[in-house]
Formats: C-alpha cells, structure tokens, sequence
C-alpha cells in the first residue's frame, strides 16, 4: 500500500467516524444559522468538522488544515507544499431539506493538486476513497472499514462525440453554467447536491460537469481526487488543470471532464445508483 492510500485510508476512517455524528445530529437537527457569507451552518456541521480535524491532528500531525467551519481559514506556511482541505458537511442544503446528497469531503493537496481524498455520503452509506487508485465502498456511518466491505475500482467513461450527460448543482445552477451546458453537445442533464457529482463521473455515470459559479477550494478537492485517480479531470475554462492554494480558497470556473475520447472503456461496473437512502 503506498503512502497516498494509507492517507486515503485514515481520511476513509474519519469520515464514516464523522458520518456517524452527522446522522445523529439529523435526527434532532434544531434550526440552521447563517455565517457572515450567508450560506447556512448546523450543528452537524460543526461537529462533524471538530471530529475530522481533531482525528487528522492525531494522525497525520505535520500536514496543516484548511477547513470550511473554522474561525478563520489557516493562512497556510510559505513553504507548504502538502496541506488537508476539509468540508465536513458539503451541500448543507440538502442536509436541511431532508435529502441525502451531503457528504463528508477530505482531500489532500500536494504541490496544489489534490492527490488522495474521500468522499462520504452517510445517508446513502457510500464512501468513494481515492488514492493512487479510486474505489467505491458501501460503508455505513461509525463502521470500521474492513476486507468484507464491498469495494469497486473505479474507472471514467470516454468522452462520446455527442449526447453528453451532464452533472449540475441542484442548488447552484447559474446562467453563465447554464449557457456552456446550451453551448455543447448535452443531451441529458442531472442535477445532485455536495461533491457526489464528481464522483458521478469517475464511475462512469456522467461525462462532464461544468461549474461557472462560485466555489471555494474544500467544497471541490476531495471530489477532483476521487476523479482524477479514476483517470478523469478538472480544467479551468482556458483547459489548464485545476490548482489548489489559491488565494482566499477561492475557486474560479472548472469543467470537470471524464475520460477523453478514444480511451479504452471502463469493465462492467454493475448499479451505480447513489441516491436512494440507507438510512432514514
């Protein structure tokens, strides 16, 4: 096992530890407050964030945090070529409004590219895990991972000439993304909550998901490693990859793309269904 699957691995471990808290909170989730951005925050949020955070200072000590539900971002070191990007709770709209599509988001970002990371929807017990390699894993929320889980490679689809599926934000469907998606050969369009439509792609669900409105760096790290390690993509609209480390976190436009035309298919890879619940 390489180093970048022991980390993934350890992110794996937290996350379901985390997932667990989340689903408890749900359960008596009280009402949302508003952060000075206005975007809403839970108790579950923020619990799930001290679990994650304190479960990485334990482990992987030496690699410094940047988490959505801190005080402040971390201003990372000059010299910091590794650092951990942390979403405890991606799409905490969903979360309020009762669907499943919120997921547990850790990645880690060596030389501004994320390079292992995983994505964990608790209420539809599936863990995508990324490392040198991308994996599916059925996992409910407070499990140990272990060989008898049900474990899937991942691989993206090649790119067809035409009838492109696309993947948006159910939440965040801006006219600039909605022009690019009239501009291009889509013919079937999803829509879905958190970083679960990056990972619609690296199982080859999907073929492209573009995002012209804003984001921040933790919303979409843990996703772009999954992706990229099921030999995908994520481009800036002028083609160049996708870097992390930017100022403020602050995400520009992206494109993320599957396997260019022309590669060998992805095996038969069985359901690859992810939004019916596990938990109620």
């Amino acid at each position: 096992m390489s180093d970048l699957d022991k980390i993934a691995r350890q992110f794996a471990e937290i996350a379901l530890e985390a997932g667990a808290a989340i689903m408890l909170a749900r359960s008596g989730m009280g009402s949302a407050a508003l952060k000075s951005d206005g975007s809403p925050v839970t108790a579950a949020d923020l619990r799930a964030n001290e679990i994650i955070c304190d479960r990485l200072r334990s482990m992987l000590p030496d690699i410094p945090i940047v988490s959505e539900e801190a005080a402040a971002p971390a201003a990372l070191p000059g010299d910091a070529e590794r650092f951990i990007l942390v979403d405890p709770l991606d799409g905490t709209r969903e979360f309020i409004e009762g669907r499943g599509e919120f997921t547990v988001n850790i990645g880690l970002v060596e030389g501004g590219v994320p390079v292992a990371g995983v994505v964990f929807a608790p209420a539809l017990c599936v863990l995508f895990v990324a490392g040198t390699s991308a994996y599916r894993i059925a996992a409910a929320p407070g499990e140990r991972l272990g060989a008898s889980h049900d474990q899937r490679l991942l691989r993206a689809r090649p790119r067809p000439a035409s009838h492109w599926r696309a993947v948006t934000s159910r939440s965040h469907l801006d006219r600039d993304t909605r022009n690019w998606i009239d501009s291009h050969p889509v013919t079937e369009l999803r829509a879905s909550g958190s970083s679960l439509k990056f990972c619609a792609i690296a199982e080859g669900d999907a073929d492209v998901y573009p995002r012209l409105a804003p984001t921040m760096e933790w919303d979409t790290a843990a996703g772009d490693a999954v992706l990229r390690a099921a030999g995908g993509s994520v481009l800036d609209l002028a083609g160049a990859p996708f870097r992390y480390g930017k100022p403020g976190y602050r995400n520009g436009s992206f494109v993320a793309w599957g396997l260019p035309a022309g590669d060998p298919p992805p095996s038969a890879l069985g359901p690859r269904t992810v939004n019916e619940p596990c938990i109620h």
